[in-house]
C-alpha cells in the first residue's frame, strides 16, 4: 500500500474506490497495511476508502498531540472537498476520530471506533513499549493480539525500530502522554454522531469494559463484539469486522 500513496502538499494518502468516503485513521504503531482487509472490501460496496498517513513522527514536538492530529484530519477533509465523511479509527486513530468528530461535527456523518483510546488511561502507556530488547518487544507486540502469530517478524521489527529511534521514541511518548491527558468522558454524552463500536472480546490493551463505557456514554452508538480477538479487530478478523461494519452502515443508511 505504501507504494501507491498520493502526495499533495502536506498530505500523503492512499485512496481506492468511488462513493461515500470512509477515512481510516491508523494507530500509533499501526501501519496503513493494517487496513488491507477494509480497503479490499468496501470499494466493492460503493465506498471510497481513504487512508491518510498521519504525521506522527514529522509534526513539531509542540504540535504532537491529539488535538493537532484532529485538526490535521479536518484540514485533510477540506483539502479533498468532502462534505459528509465516515471516520474509522483504531487505537489512537479512534481517539483522533472521536476528537475530530467533537470539534468538527458538521464534517462527520458517522464514526467507527475499534480498540480506541480516549477513556482508558493506561491504554497508551501500556501498549507502546519504551526501549527494550527484541524479545521484550516481541512479547509486547504479541500481547496486542489474541493469536500471537499475528505479530509477524515484520511487525516486531517495525516496533523495535520505532522505539530505538530517538526522534520517533520522543514523539511516541509525547502523543501517548497527550492521549492520557485528553480523556473524553465528559465530551462523549454531548456527541450525537452515530457511532459503531467494534471490539475484540480479548483486547488486553483497551479491555471490553472500555467498549461498554463508550457505548454507555455516547448517545447514539451500537456495540458489536468479536470473539477470540485482541486490540486490532480489522487485522485479526478482517472478514468478521467488515461484515459487522457493512451491516451497520446498511442499517443506518450510510
Amino acid at each position: 500500500m505504501t507504494h501507491n500513496l498520493k502526495k499533495e502538499g502536506k498530505f500523503s494518502y492512499f485512496e481506492v474506490g468511488e462513493g461515500t468516503p470512509i477515512i481510516v485513521l491508523h494507530g500509533l504503531m499501526g501501519g496503513l497495511s493494517n487496513f488491507d482487509g477494509v480497503s479490499n472490501y468496501f470499494p466493492e460496496k460503493g465506498y471510497k476508502l481513504v487512508i491518510p498517513e498521519l504525521p506522527i513522527y514529522t509534526m513539531s514536538l509542540l504540535n504532537t498531540n491529539v488535538k493537532k492530529f484532529a485538526k490535521y484530519v479536518s484540514d485533510f477533509i477540506d483539502h479533498k472537498g468532502y462534505k459528509d465523511v465516515i471516520l474509522l479509527g483504531n487505537s489512537l486513530g479512534g481517539h483522533i476520530g472521536l476528537l475530530c468528530t467533537k470539534l468538527y461535527p458538521a464534517k462527520v456523518k458517522a464514526l467507527v471506533i475499534t480498540g480506541s483510546s480516549g477513556l482508558y488511561e493506561s491504554a497508551m502507556g501500556e501498549s507502546y513499549p519504551k526501549r527494550g530488547d527484541r524479545d521484550y518487544i516481541r512479547k509486547k507486540a504479541e500481547n496486542v493480539f489474541f493469536d500471537p502469530k499475528i505479530a509477524t517478524k515484520e511487525i516486531v521489527d517495525e516496533v523495535y525500530e520505532t522505539v530505538n529511534d530517538r526522534n520517533k521514541l520522543i514523539r511516541t511518548l509525547a502523543i501517548a502522554k497527550s492521549a492520557i491527558r485528553h480523556n473524553m468522558a465528559k465530551d462523549l454524552p454531548k456527541m450525537n454522531t452515530p457511532t459503531c463500536i467494534i471490539w475484540g472480546k480479548n483486547d488486553n490493551v483497551t479491555p471490553p469494559s472500555v467498549a461498554e463505557d463508550f457505548d454507555k456514554l455516547l448517545p447514539d452508538s451500537d456495540l458489536y463484539w468479536i470473539d477470540e480477538c485482541g486490540h486490532a479487530a480489522m487485522m485479526e478478523h478482517p472478514d468478521k469486522f467488515n461484515e459487522l461494519l457493512n451491516e451497520w452502515l446498511q442499517k443506518r443508511g450510510f
